[in-house]
């Protein structure tokens, strides 16, 4: 116990987060590696030939920041939603309601397990990135801010996925049919400013949009919205996921029979 917090506890549970990634790293690895390397190839290759820059950036440059904002948000929120959904499916939920181990502590072990696998993750789809283009970081401490920002915020709404969640089919529905669409949607690999309206001022509504413009900018020194409305999105979206986590340990929703 150390200044209030039970680090042995938090500890704990972050080395078995992190050792399950290590039993499936092909899954957890490999598999973002290929499939960043087939969105360059089909990407890349096909709408870049047509394409050559936009925004005065490269198509291969230009899409990196996207590529990893896809893969940060899908897998902040599959880490984190099947790391708390494993012990309720199990039942071992119960020991760690019961453990000498506060709500602050069960969250920060498991969130922070979920949100350093994925920023390794992404660390490794830029490194991977640039053997097929030139990458430029322009803002390196912004470009590491909205990386550990979006890990961690994300990586709390997969945690209240994976309390939600009944079955490991649901535990899918979210990230599939709503964060991945949306990413597609949000500029991922493409300028919103390229849209004509009212598209452009409809994909305003879009969340994901300021992810990738903040990142972007960090990159590249360009986005789609100012970087001050990308920080205050992320900001105003963890701070609702704290919110809903602390009434969910409030009630035990989900959490007790």
């Amino acid at each position: 116990m150390s200044g209030g917090l039970n680090l042995h506890g938090i500890w704990a549970i972050y080395r078995t987060e992190m050792a399950r990634t290590v039993r499936t790293v092909w899954q957890s690895i490999a598999t973002p590696v290929i499939t960043t390397a087939l969105y360059f190839i089909v990407f890349g290759g096909a709408i870049g030939s047509r394409m050559q820059h936009v925004g005065g950036v490269g198509y291969g440059a230009f899409i990196v920041p996207g590529l990893i904002m896809l893969t940060l948000l899908t897998q902040s929120i599959s880490n984190a939603s099947v790391g708390i959904y494993f012990p309720k499916f199990t039942g071992t939920i119960f020991e760690i309601l019961s453990a000498p181990l506060s709500a602050i502590e069960a969250v920060i072990a498991y969130v922070g397990a979920a949100a350093s696998k994925s920023v390794v993750i992404g660390l490794i789809i830029l490194v991977t990135s640039t053997f097929f283009t030139d990458v430029q970081i322009l803002h390196p401490v912004w470009m590491v801010a909205f990386l550990l920002l979006t890990s961690i915020t994300f990586s709390l709404f997969g945690f209240i996925i994976g309390i939600w969640a009944k079955s490991f089919e649901q535990l899918t529905i979210i990230p599939s049919l709503v964060v991945t669409p949306l990413t597609f949607l949000g500029g991922a690999f493409y300028s919103i400013d390229m849209l004509p309206q009212p598209w452009r001022a409809i994909s305003l509504f879009n969340p994901v949009v300021y992810l990738v413009s903040g990142f972007r900018w960090s990159f590249y020194g360009i986005g789609d919205v100012s970087v001050a409305a990308s920080l205050a999105f992320t900001a105003g979206f963890m701070a609702a996921c704290l919110a809903l986590l602390w009434w969910i340990f409030r009630t035990g929703w989900r959490l007790k029979p």
